[in-house]
């Protein structure tokens, strides 16, 4: 069976416009839009009935009528009427069989879309399309009893013409894997809502003071409402280097909400020094994404001044998030100031050196975060220790290991529960007086690249 033939069948059988006829053969040809390939198939059985007609053979007049009716075809009709031959009106169809004439509504759809999306800053665009159930049933029924191989979804095509027009109208670019929003549009229902994809802001952060956890600690007491042992806040301390970084970027966003995402987590009263730790702040639902990141660089650092300090802010994504996390392990120095219950000897704090440099080290959970994590010995490797006492009980100790390490109770031991430590290595009970982060050192499949 050739294209006009089965063409001619289909329209036999069901009523289809333009649109739907042409897209059961959109794979023949090139650069042809559907209708425009519908119409040419409809012209063509005109003129091929015409000329059966012209040889006295009936059967012209009847594939005129189904054109006319069927096919929805002004110039089957006037074929029809200048031939003097009757059109039945009765039971005549009133749409298309698979559409239902909702590619009559493309303009309509556009201008709803952009409406939807005049509140928000976009570079990129994608747009879905919901389609009732029966409608996509109907669809496939058809097509396999046409045995359509060369066929264009009605899904497709109503999102390929509708993200067409939009991209004109707007000169946004469609993206189809990372676009900044999705327009999802139901054209049987008319509807249209905008699904914002969140806005990555990278950097890293250093914290100077102590006594400030990374990400927001709700109440244990309330979890977040507010009660007598919080004072209200539904928080267990007051400010959080998420809140601080993120605040001013979440509100020049006109965000929702956001996520804070870091490459591991120091202890709340450790401070982060040197370059910073990485960080990314996921922002949802922002209306604005053309945000001018140094000023807002500045207005957080004037804002936490003497607090947390944030650098290199940069727009990211969620490939950059998941680096973050496998980078959680990344190696990392430390410096602990030591106390010790005896004094300490410049050989004892030789030996720790020689005792603790590239070494494996086997941590059981901490007891102090036994009631949040899982009991379980963990193997964490040191590459390099150095210590420089500071008086007859102190000294510092300069650690550069495996990310995950837990400083104090490889200091302390944690009642045996980290082997080797420094008391059970120098036979002196020895405790963490303040724990400073140094570095962050990500490899670079890990590192957070703008």
């Amino acid at each position: 069976m050739d294209v006009l033939e089965k063409a001619l069948s289909m329209l036999s059988k069901y009523p289809l416009c333009d649109h739907c006829l042409g897209r059961q053969f959109a794979l023949l040809g090139y650069s042809i839009e559907n209708n425009a390939r519908g119409k040419a198939l409809k012209l063509s059985l005109i003129l091929q009935a015409s000329d059966l007609n012209s040889s006295k053979n009936a059967e012209g007049v009847k594939r005129l009528k189904v054109l006319a009716l069927n096919g929805f075809s002004r110039e089957a009709h006037e074929t029809l009427h200048h031939l003097k031959k009757r059109i039945p009106k009765k039971n005549a169809p009133k749409s298309c069989f698979l559409c239902e004439d909702r590619f009559q509504g493309l303009g309509k759809l556009t201008q709803k879309a952009l409406d939807a999306v005049t509140d928000y800053e976009y570079s990129t665009f994608l747009v879905g399309i919901e389609l009732p159930v029966l409608v996509e049933e109907r669809e496939d029924e058809f097509k396999a009893a046409f045995n359509v191989s060369y066929g264009e979804s009605i899904r497709h095509e109503f999102g390929r013409l509708l993200g067409k027009r939009i991209a004109e109208e707007t000169g946004k670019i469609a993206d189809y894997k990372k676009p900044d929003l999705a327009v999802i549009i139901k054209p049987f229902e008319e509807k249209v809502r905008v699904q914002v994809n969140p806005l990555f802001v990278a950097g890293r952060y250093r914290k100077l003071v102590r006594d400030i956890p990374q990400s927001k600690w709700f109440c244990s007491s309330c979890r977040g409402k507010g009660c007598e042992k919080c004072g209200g806040t539904g928080k267990m301390y007051p400010e959080s280097v998420e809140e601080l970084a993120s605040k001013p970027l979440v509100e020049a966003a006109e965000g929702e909400k956001n996520s804070f995402h870091a490459s591991g987590r120091e202890d709340i009263d450790a401070r982060m020094l040197g370059s910073g730790r990485p960080f990314v702040i996921e922002i949802s639902k922002p209306k604005k994404r053309f945000l001018d990141l140094k000023k807002l660089e500045a207005a957080v650092n004037a804002n936490a001044e003497g607090k947390v300090e944030v650098s290199g802010l940069c727009f990211s994504s969620k490939d950059v998030v998941r680096r973050l996390k496998k980078g959680e392990s990344a190696q990392k120095e430390y410096r602990v100031l030591i106390d010790f219950e005896s004094e300490v000897s410049e050989e004892g704090l030789r030996l720790l050196e020689e005792k603790l440099s590239g070494i494996l080290i086997k941590q059981q959970t901490p007891l102090r975060v036994l009631h949040r994590r899982a009991d379980l010995i963990r193997e964490k490797y040191i590459y390099e220790v150095k210590v420089k006492k500071v008086s007859l009980k102190r000294a510092k100790m300069k650690i550069r290991c495996q990310g995950g390490l837990y400083v104090k109770e490889l200091v302390s031991g944690d009642e045996g529960r980290t082997k080797p430590n420094v008391s059970e290595l120098l036979e002196n009970r020895a405790k963490p007086l303040k724990l400073d982060v140094l570095n962050v050192i990500m490899d670079n499949q890990s590192k957070v690249k703008c």
